[in-house]
């Protein structure tokens, strides 16, 4: 029997108790008797469950606890219903009713698409899944349900329900009490055959089941014998098969993985342009070399490099070619370095290169190698040819050198002090150039002076430009001056930060703040403005940088500014200095013409410091020309800054200009320039700035604006 089916074993099983059944009719009435109730009443839970569980659908899926529960204490009312509970697929109940009898119901969820039956003792449980309903059409199927095929839908949870077994069993012991005797007999004899044949049956079942739990718990590896016979070798090759193709498919699964974090830790990485490594893998390798530097004694080197004229190919054939000139580059550029070093891209047109284990001497040979390699690099884009350069900065990575942003920072400045020098060429780091440690302390003041404008810590100074000669009144005459507030609260002269907001491109950005502040406070500086008559009110002079006459959306900021805060344009300056003047000729020529239109007046600054002043002073539409004050400080007792003084004071009449000395100091000085005829002067011998502030307060009680 050991090779026999299931089939055979269980036909085996159940005839030969129906054979001592067939002889006692006792039995047979005792055995069927409790058959009849017990399939009545699995069939009554079955019943009830299966018209339950398609009503509760809506009520899971839309979450309504209130039509569930309606419908658990309609199915209470059912005879013998002791307790009913709706689950989701959780687990979580949605409703119940009812107390049980028993042990607690529980969604039996491995049951699948089908009704779960268990028994507990005096009560019955039963649970059914509760579908997503999924309406199909197949023209050349039957129609209706097929049996044993499990409905198609989603699982949205289960109900479960009890039903107490109390009144079956009173009827049970019934039977059983007048069928005990001649059953007895019979079930001894059955027992003993199935305690026989089961064991043949329960333990591969058990090894499969033990099977099936350790897949379950991941261990794909598991096998079971397959020395049973019938269905029973069916299954057990079966789930070895399953294990198998379960292990392959995760090992599969498991080299794609690693391929997709092996692609996304790349991508991370690398730069998507050219491939190379990007600035934060750049900065973590810069990091461990910087490390080994300090640990170990181990010598390596920084090069910042800082294409030159890259910016022109971007203008003039758009970003596609310099993509193309960015790739060729690169390929360029990585056979000049060895295996051992680090070539990324650090931003738009910049590179780095670390060269590990390379003493100063070698790099910069390997310096001037790259550079010489971009320089002799001809680019074509459409039969348009270009040659671009590279500036380069080196810096020494040994156990001296200092954080990973001072590492960079001190590589930065010295690409820019090479592109400063000329560009295409390395410039190597020291800690004692003079022009690097301007340049360090520029880039600091960046950092500054955004700062102070997110924290509005500038502020508005005035000093007098005061008339000298016997002329018709003007009115008062101010300029406005700027200082700043540092971290400290102390303030700070204009040229201890003009110079590095004129190099990083903070100037517009500073005279959008000057000129808003200046508009917003005219009417508390002059409010007797509104008193004078046309042409005899006051003064007030703005500077304006060369940056913000080439910004071509100043012009409509300043003049929204004009429309709102209603600022007369006849009494504003604008002053801007001859080499801004200079520097954007057509665009400041533009700009001046455009607001003279409306009645602005305008200042040229520093006139005479530039080689061609004469020549361009033609072109230029102003109305005051302010005398270099590198002239008119020392004019007393240098006869040559006087007669430049004389000259200039001379033509810009002759034009028609007024004209301004500053930098005036003493009553020497003042008394000099009444001699020669100039009109305006200003300076510290006149009156010292002053906060804007102090002016206001002089006003008493400011008007409305």
């Amino acid at each position: 029997m050991k090779h026999w089916s299931i089939k055979k074993r269980v036909l085996f099983l159940a005839l030969m108790p129906a054979a001592g059944i067939a002889l006692l009719l006792a039995v047979y009435f005792v055995s069927s008797g409790i058959h009849s109730l017990e399939q009545s009443l699995h069939e009554r839970g079955l019943a009830i469950v299966r018209q339950l569980a398609p009503a509760s659908e809506f009520g899971v899926f839309s979450g309504n606890r209130d039509i569930l529960q309606r419908l658990a204490d309609s199915a209470l009312q059912e005879a013998d219903v002791t307790a009913v509970t709706i689950t989701n697929m959780d687990g979580a109940i949605l409703a119940a009713s009812g107390k049980s009898l028993g042990p607690p119901i529980l969604a039996n969820h491995r049951a699948g698409f089908y009704i779960a039956v268990a028994e507990q003792g005096e009560v019955l449980n039963f649970s059914a899944p509760v579908f997503q309903s999924q309406t199909e059409v197949e023209d050349f199927s039957p129609g209706g349900a097929q049996p044993g095929v499990p409905p198609k839908g989603k699982i949205l949870g289960r109900v479960n329900l009890e039903l107490s077994r109390l009144s079956t069993q009173k009827h049970q012991k019934l039977l059983i009490l007048n069928g005990l005797l001649i059953s007895l007999l019979g079930l001894l004899a059955s027992a003993l055959l199935a305690v026989r044949m089961s064991r043949d049956v329960t333990v591969p079942v058990k090894r499969l089941a033990d099977a099936v739990d350790q897949l379950g718990r991941g261990r794909l590896e598991v096998r079971v014998s397959e020395n049973s016979g019938g269905e029973l070798r069916t299954l057990e090759r079966g789930v070895n098969s399953m294990a198998a193709a379960l292990q392959m498919s995760q090992e599969r699964m498991q080299e794609r993985i690693d391929e997709a974090t092996e692609r996304l830790s790349y991508q991370a990485s690398h730069d998507a342009l050219t491939g190379l490594v990007n600035r934060r893998e750049f900065e973590r390798r810069l990091e461990r070399a910087l490390l080994s530097a300090r640990e170990e004694g181990r010598v390596h080197a920084l090069c910042y490099l800082d294409l030159d004229q890259f910016k022109i190919v971007n203008d003039t054939c758009g970003h596609v070619a310099g993509d193309e000139l960015l790739r060729q580059l690169t390929v360029l550029l990585q056979s000049k370095v060895r295996d051992a070093d680090t070539l990324a891209r650090l931003g738009g047109d910049e590179f780095g290169v670390l060269l590990d284990n390379c003493p100063l001497e070698q790099a910069e040979i390997v310096a001037d190698l790259l550079r010489q390699t971009v320089r002799d690099f001809h680019f074509a884009w459409q039969e348009k040819p270009f040659v671009i350069g590279v500036s380069i900065g080196l810096v020494p990575i040994d156990q001296d050198a200092g954080s990973l942003d001072a590492v960079l920072s001190c590589a930065d400045a010295a690409c820019y002090a090479a592109k400063d020098l000329g560009r295409n060429r390395v410039h190597l780091y020291r800690a004692e150039d003079g022009d690097l440690v301007q340049r360090q302390g520029e880039m600091h003041w960046v950092a500054r002076i955004t700062r102070a404008i997110e924290e509005n810590r500038f502020r508005l100074y005035y000093q007098t430009i005061m008339p000298i000669q016997e002329q018709a009144h003007e009115g008062k005459h101010f300029e406005i001056l700027l200082r700043l507030i540092d971290d400290n609260g102390l303030l700070v002269p204009p040229m201890a930060f003009i110079p590095a907001a004129e190099r990083y491109n903070l100037m517009p950005s500073i005279d959008r703040w000057v000129v808003s502040t200046a508009f917003g406070l005219y009417w508390k500086i002059f409010p007797e403005c509104r008193e004078v008559q046309e042409g005899k009110g006051h003064t007030c002079t703005v500077n304006l940088s060369g940056p913000s006459l080439c910004d071509e959306h100043f012009l409509g900021f300043i003049k929204r500014q004009f429309a709102l805060y209603k600022v007369p344009y006849k009494h504003l300056c604008f002053e801007i200095t001859e080499t801004a003047a200079i520097t954007n000729l057509a665009k400041a020529m533009d700009f001046i013409s455009e607001l003279r239109s409306h009645g602005c007046r305008f200042s040229l600054d520093d006139f005479g410091s530039g080689l061609s002043s004469f020549t361009y002073l033609k072109n230029m539409q102003v109305d005051y020309l302010k005398i270099d004050g590198s002239f008119v400080r020392d004019m007393v007792d240098d006869p040559m800054d006087a007669a430049m003084v004389s000259s200039i004071n001379q033509i810009g009449h002759v034009m028609g200009l007024k004209t301004i000395a500053e930098f005036v100091e003493n009553e020497a000085v003042l008394a000099k320039l009444r001699e020669l005829g100039v009109d305006f002067v200003q300076g510290y011998g006149v009156e010292h700035p002053k906060p804007l502030d102090d002016l206001i307060a002089l006003q008493g009680k400011p008007s409305a604006a």
